[in-house]
């Protein structure tokens, strides 16, 4: 409002200036011409003067011509009397004649007068004329500027009114402001105690947080602030995966190209200028044509690396040039390709300069020929570039420093550039090669299947230049996306300082998301903390522990794999045992002839046992595992007694040894079991033991560790106390100086208040 204030004073001084300037020029104007009119019309009464008397003068000699005409009448007639009064008269008429001469010189002088008068009349009446012509002019251009500036100065007198109404209207909205801002000072100023206060008792909270945790902004430390996960931009990945599905696919037909194109190549190679299947082609073209043969293993890996790279960004990464390490290996497979067509270039330069030696090249053929010698230079150079070009993209994935940030919109528009000089040598190809494969045809030796080879490798060099152009547009058309999307780093961090940072940052971020993941899910009924630390002393010290009972667990599972066995053995004991008691009985029953029979009997079937104790020792021997031959050898003691007794007392004497050692067998195991359970438990009690040991001197160590590590924090906060004591000394000065600006800024606005209110003031009073 001011400055405008002072633009109008400083344009109603210039128009005051100027206004009066018009009026001085117009008074002056108009006193010259008053003086211009008094002097004209000084001359037409002088003129009129003159002509009167000129007219009296006409008329006196008109009347003396009349006098003299009637004198000379008279003397004729009167010539006597004339002669007689000659004499008389001759004086009078010396008289006349004097009076006459005088009066022709006077007449004559009259004249000269009367024309030179009237000259200068014309001359003078001419030059005022013309003077009056200007000076007309010059008051109706004046006019029409004083009119202008009349027309403009009411025009500014009525803005001025009109903005005089505008800043009253404005001055009554600032006074309104003003007392707005007074209510709204003392409310800062009421707000500002408070928040002084609410300063004082967090700086207060804010002090013993310090003193008793040390905060640690890794922000400050670019290092540090490499491994911060940035925000998760979603959309902004989608797209970027968008267009590295649209790359991959405008890739795989470049791909697609490339491979027809040199494959039919070599075979236009085979056919022409000398066909292979007639004659016998030169060994340049025998080289070049193996070395096409290997193309698919130089452009298919192109096709996978573009592949691997768009399969490495997904919606949870987080995709920039740092963690783009994907790039390095489609740099390298694009190098590998850039070497293929170095190798080839020389073969295919001279085969192109051996076919313009051959007979059937024509002029034209020949100038086509050397316009494709330059077309292919020009296309290895561009590929040159396009592998310099993203090599260096793939820098920073290996080495930051050898490609900072800000030359990242450098390198994207020169592969820009690149893609569309490959376009635009493509076009040129194909156009050379059009023209090439037309004037082939008119040569007499072409066959179909050279015409068939040309129609080939013109479909493939036009889907190279229409997939290049797709390449080049799709390039240009998302070139600031690019640059923008691909170097974003850390909040507070320009960029990631090495690609471990990076991966550790996406390693970082996979146990964020996994974590907030884990965060979604409802969680399960948990066991109160001290309920839990109660169990897990029980645990650590008990010693039906997990590990012990699931060793305990094992060694039963064995014990009663043991005893399975075992009773298996001990059935088939038993089956022989009974088997041999029912052969005893038999032959007990036959041998009754007498005692001495008996006894024969009895040393023939000690042999026989003998022989049977001796297979089942090899039977039990062959099982996986050995048991005990105790029963075994006191059931063959007890049935040689019983052999050397009678019958009747072998029974009783049978069933009173077998239900003894029954019993004695039965006591045996039962201690047996009972000495097993004892060390089992007295085994688990020690390994409770030694856990519990290991436990502790662990514990013990971690409580050293703890210590010392309590000791270096006391130290570290001590330290740190210091430093944040100067910090809130730093903002407490920080909040007083923004409260002095407020508070300056509250006078500024004051006095601009005031300083509008006298504007006002004066721009009313300039307008009344």
């Amino acid at each position: 409002l001011a400055s405008l204030v002072f633009q109008l004073r400083a344009q109603n001084q210039v128009l005051k200036k100027g206004v009066v300037d018009e009026q001085a020029n117009s008074a002056s104007l108009k006193e010259q011409l008053k003086i211009k009119d008094q002097s004209l019309r000084k001359l037409q009464q002088e003129m009129d003067s003159l002509t009167f008397r000129n007219q009296q003068l006409a008329k006196r000699v008109e009347l003396l011509q009349d006098e003299l005409a009637l004198s000379e009448a008279r003397g004729k007639k009167n010539k006597k009397s004339v002669e007689s009064s000659s004499q008389l008269s001759q004086e009078q008429k010396s008289v006349f004649n004097e009076d006459l001469q005088k009066k022709i010189e006077e007449n004559e002088r009259l004249h000269i007068l009367f024309f030179e008068a009237d000259e200068q009349h014309k001359r003078l009446e001419a030059e005022l004329r013309s003077r009056l012509d200007v000076l007309e002019t010059d008051a109706a251009q004046h006019q029409a500027v004083v009119d202008s500036l009349t027309k403009k100065y009411t025009e500014t007198i009525e803005k001025l009114q009109n903005d005089k109404a505008k800043l009253e209207i404005k001055s009554q909205t600032l006074e309104r402001e003003a007392k707005d801002c007074r209510l709204r000072t003392e409310e800062c100023q009421q707000q500002l105690k408070n928040l002084q206060a609410a300063l004082g008792s967090r700086l207060e909270e804010s002090l013993c947080i310090i003193n008793e945790k040390v905060p640690f902004n890794d922000t400050r430390s670019s290092r540090y602030n490499a491994l911060n996960v940035p925000l998760h931009n979603r959309r902004n990945q989608l797209k970027l995966r968008d267009l590295a599905g649209q790359a991959m696919a405008f890739v795989q037909e470049l791909v697609t190209a490339l491979l027809n194109f040199h494959t039919y190549t070599e075979q236009k190679v085979q056919i022409f200028p000398i066909d292979s299947a007639t004659d016998i082609i030169s060994p340049l073209n025998q080289k070049f044509s193996q070395y096409l043969h290997e193309n698919a293993s130089y452009v298919r890996p192109l096709e996978e690396g573009m592949l691997h790279l768009f399969e490495s960004i997904t919606e949870d990464t987080v995709t920039v040039l740092e963690t783009t390490v994907k790039l390095k290996a489609f740099s390298e497979h694009l190098a590998s390709y850039l070497g293929f067509l170095r190798k080839i270039l020389p073969y295919q330069l001279k085969s192109l300069e051996e076919e313009c030696e051959s007979s059937l090249c024509t002029a034209a053929l020949r100038a086509r020929n050397m316009e494709l010698h330059r077309d292919m230079k020009r296309l290895t150079a561009v590929f040159e570039k396009l592998h310099t070009y993203i090599s260096l993209l793939a820098l920073p994935s290996t080495r930051p420093e050898g490609l900072l940030r800000t030359n990242y919109n450098f390198v994207f528009t020169n592969i820009a550039a690149s893609l569309h000089g490959f376009h635009d040598i493509l076009k040129d190809i194909s156009k050379h090669y059009s023209q090439k494969a037309a004037l082939e045809q008119e040569v007499p030796t072409a066959t179909q299947k050279l015409i068939t080879t040309n129609d080939c490798i013109l479909s493939s060099v036009a889907a190279l230049t229409n997939g290049a152009g797709k390449m080049a547009s799709f390039f240009s058309n998302n070139l600031d996306h690019f640059t923008s999307s691909l170097s974003y780093g850390p909040k507070g961090g320009a960029e990631f300082i090495s690609p471990v940072s990076a991966e550790c940052m996406l390693q970082y971020k996979k146990k964020a998301a996994a974590y907030v993941k884990s965060l979604k899910k409802p969680c399960a009924d948990s066991v109160p903390y001290e309920e839990a630390l109660a169990n897990r002393r029980v645990l650590l010290s008990s010693t039906e522990s997990r590990e012990g009972l699931a060793q305990q667990v094992q060694q039963s599972l064995e014990k009663i794999a043991k005893l399975e066995q075992e009773k298996e053995h001990w059935m088939l004991e038993a089956q022989l045992a009974k088997i041999k008691l029912e052969k005893e009985n038999q032959k007990l029953k036959n041998s009754l002839s007498g005692h001495l029979n008996e006894t024969i009997q009895e040393h023939s079937v000690l042999p026989n046992t003998a022989e049977q104790k001796k297979e089942t020792t090899e039977k039990s021997l062959r099982e996986p595992i050995k048991s005990t031959s105790l029963v075994r050898n006191l059931t063959l003691r007890v049935h040689i007694r019983v052999t050397n007794c009678s019958a009747p007392d072998a029974e009783s004497r049978e069933d009173l040894i077998k239900t003894h050692y029954m019993a004695r067998i039965a006591e045996l195991t039962s201690h047996l079991q009972l000495a097993d359970s004892k060390s089992v438990h007295f085994h688990a009690e020690c390994r409770a033991l030694a856990k519990r040991l290991s436990l502790a001197e662990k514990s013990k160590e971690s409580l050293t560790e703890e210590l010392k590590l309590a000791s270096q924090n006391i130290t570290r906060l001590q330290a740190s106390k210091l430093f944040c004591n100067d910090e809130l000394m730093t903002t407490k000065r920080s909040y007083e100086d923004q409260l002095s600006m407020m508070s300056d800024h509250l006078c500024s606005m004051n006095e601009t208040l005031t300083k509008q209110r006298e504007e006002i003031d004066t721009l009313k009073m300039a307008s009344k």
